[in-house]
């Protein structure tokens, strides 16, 4: 008998499909993908706050205009005239330490002020300055083009419904205050409170990198496919280059 290597992920037999135990087709069309995200990555369903608040994760992450990395690298590839999958993976081999990385350093740097113990705000502070004179920089906080990230308020709005606000939650804003007191307005961006949210729902912060990619990728692939279908071939990818031509503001209300 061969050699088997085990897992625990999906079992398939003939005309069945089974993802951490569930029926893959009893699934379809009664849990989102973001609840079908965390069971494939934690092993259990999530309660139906929990999925909805996954959701908003991924949707948080899914583009972010034409300037990231990913984005640049993935068009720039597509432009060559390679495939969709080639550009689409450039634009993954793009997400790493400094791009989409935010969120597991955000992470363990927020349970390093955990584990600290005593009182939240004298923890970060402590943490900020061994950091600061190890020549470190928080994680999550601050963004180059938002005062106050948009999405940030909403995640924590669902985590608080989906009763997902921790301890990794209130070290984020014990950090974000001790920046208030010292003169630095730097609030908690998207990574951040991905970050926090995760670490508080029990995410491991190894993979916390991968469920940025997996939100990323509709992204890029329409990035990919909007390069093949309107620009020039081989042309040279400009960063901040692109001007908005897309449909005018609207809502889901109207």
């Amino acid at each position: 008998m061969p050699d088997t290597w085990p897992t625990a992920i999906t079992n398939i037999r003939p005309n069945e499909v089974r993802v951490r135990g569930y029926d893959i087709a009893d699934l379809m069309g009664r849990v989102s993908f973001g609840a079908a995200v965390y069971l494939i990555l934690r092993g259990e369903m999530p309660s139906e706050p929990v999925g909805k608040l996954m959701d908003a994760i991924v949707v948080s992450s899914i583009d972010h205009g034409a300037t990231p990395p990913s984005v640049l690298s993935a068009r720039t590839v597509a432009s060559t005239g390679a495939s969709l999958s080639q550009a689409v993976s450039a634009g993954i081999l793009s997400i790493n330490n400094f791009h989409g990385g935010a969120i597991e350093k955000c992470a363990r740097q927020l349970g390093a002020i955990i584990a600290r113990g005593g009182n939240l705000s004298d923890a970060a502070h402590a943490e900020l300055a061994d950091m600061k004179s190890r020549g470190e920089r928080m994680s999550g906080f601050g963004h180059r083009i938002h005062t106050a990230d948009p999405r940030t308020a909403r995640l924590f709005e669902l985590a608080e419904e989906a009763g997902a606000t921790g301890p990794h939650v209130a070290a984020a804003r014990a950090v974000e205050a001790v920046f208030a007191d010292s003169g630095k307005k730097l609030p908690i961006n998207v990574d951040g409170a991905i970050g926090a949210i995760l670490a508080d729902l029990g995410f491991d912060p190894s993979v916390m990198n991968g469920l940025f990619m997996i939100a990323r990728v509709p992204g890029l692939v329409a990035h990919a496919t909007e390069e093949r279908e309107r620009m020039k071939p081989m042309r040279r990818v400009i960063p901040g280059a692109h001007e908005y031509d897309g449909p005018d503001d609207r809502s889901l209300e109207q």
